[in-house]
């Protein structure tokens, strides 16, 4: 009977210590939104695993909130084997002074205005040839005239160049627009599964836009391993219905879109909750990344994009504002 009650104690004693323990407690929190929101629906057998043997070694213990963070972020990815996965202390955070839906999304359009909402570049390259540097996307609604301000620019150029190099990805429903600047008419691009919802979303191109279209030119987007999530999305839809040439590095392969979700007051996270599949191949580029047509050092892609360019100014003997042997003599100037 002494043993039956010291079991009984000793297991009272664990779950108050759990209890009251807040790295436990976020810890298991964390671990539940991954039971109910992450596409996969046993990876969070693999999470509870490991956050009890990081427990068992001490692994948390004397972290700051910040670096506790960091090293879950870090976890998270290499265990579930998904980059999307995030973990950020939030300072200063509380439920009172957190802004509501509208007051957030004008917060961070402000701030994405600050970098011109990730149009870094627009300019025309020798040869007529249009050159767009995108390094990241913002919500649609805030993005929308400057991408067609962007597309206007480049309307007359005879082949454009996107470069994603440095684009970290971003709104879903701008990789959407961007897209739809390159399809003559509305166009099915992918569906969107969402496991907490039993819910699937059919993603399309818009029939219209507000800039001009840029149709039946060349197209070449070049990537690097930065380029992630929705700038693999753009070259992997335009890559696959064949409206432009991917060049560069292989990217890392972040497909599903996110949720995300307040922890304890103190940590951001954000889950992969949804799978994508493209509605021709029912695939997509998670854990895989995107190919390219013609795979260089990053370094490297903008001036390859630019050499293909002229040569096919050339080979099709498109008018330019150069002549030909000028143009042959950039290329022999780009390919030293």
């Amino acid at each position: 009977m002494k043993k039956i009650l010291s079991g009984i104690f000793l297991f009272l004693f664990l779950v108050s210590y759990a209890q009251s323990d807040p790295t436990q407690t976020v810890l298991s929190d964390i671990t539940e939104k991954v039971k109910n929101y992450y596409i996969d629906k046993e990876a969070y057998k693999k999470v509870d695993s490991l956050f009890k043997n990081e427990s068992k070694k001490g692994n948390f213990n004397s972290l700051s909130k910040k670096d506790f963070a960091a090293f879950l972020t870090q976890k998270l990815r290499t265990t579930i084997k998904d980059k999307h996965f995030f973990v950020k202390y939030l300072e200063n955070y509380s439920p009172q002074k957190a802004v509501d839906e509208k007051e957030r999304e004008k917060e961070n359009n402000f701030h994405n205005s600050l970098e011109n909402l990730g149009f870094e570049n627009v300019q025309r390259l020798e040869g007529n040839v249009g050159y767009i540097n995108f390094k990241g996307f913002a919500s649609r609604e805030s993005s929308e005239k400057t991408l067609a301000a962007a597309m206007n620019f480049i309307a007359n150029t005879n082949s454009l160049i996107i470069d994603l190099r440095e684009n970290g990805g971003g709104d879903n429903d701008m990789l959407l627009l961007f897209c739809s600047y390159f399809f003559d008419k509305k166009s099915d691009l992918y569906t969107t599964y969402f496991r907490n919802k039993d819910e699937t979303v059919i993603n399309s191109t818009q029939s219209t836009v507000s800039g001009q279209k840029y149709l039946h030119k060349k197209v070449y987007i070049l990537t690097s391993k930065k380029s992630f999530s929705a700038a693999e999305g753009l070259a992997y839809f335009l890559q696959e219905h064949k409206l432009a040439e991917v060049i560069g590095e292989k990217t890392e392969g972040a497909a599903n879109p996110v949720d995300h979700f307040i922890i304890q007051n103190q940590y951001l996270l954000l889950v992969p909750a949804g799978q994508i599949k493209s509605v021709i191949s029912h695939k997509n580029w998670e854990h895989i990344g995107i190919t390219p047509d013609h795979e260089v050092k990053a370094e490297d892609a903008l001036k390859a994009a630019h050499i293909k360019t002229l040569k096919n100014i050339l080979q099709t003997e498109t008018k330019t504002e150069l002549s030909i042997p000028e143009i042959k003599n950039l290329i022999n100037k780009l390919e030293q």
